[in-house]
């Protein structure tokens, strides 16, 4: 895993989303149009937490997200969801 330059500030947490889905459990190709946006991720970063509030999620967690939670961001040619760890539903 390539190492990213970018340190999220308070309760911010840097999300990698996983690929979305291109095949059915039966084998049916699903278009691009038609694919889901993806709601599960790897988190990168994450910030030092709010005061009172220690962060709960760490980077390598897999993590489930609301399916319109955080800001789509591109660095170095990627996309990341930089989001509130109040967004992250759960820890996989």
């Amino acid at each position: 895993m390539s190492e990213v330059k970018i340190r999220p500030l308070a309760d911010r947490v840097l999300v990698e989303p996983a690929p979305a889905e291109t095949k059915t459990s039966s084998g049916i190709i699903i278009p691009d149009t038609a694919q889901e946006k993806p709601q599960r991720g790897k988190v990168v970063a994450v910030g030092n937490g709010k005061k009172d509030e220690p962060m709960t999620v760490a980077p390598g967690d897999m993590v489930l997200y609301g399916k319109y939670a955080g800001t789509e961001i591109k660095i170095d040619g990627k996309d990341y969801l930089i989001m509130r760890e109040s967004d992250i539903l759960a820890i996989i």
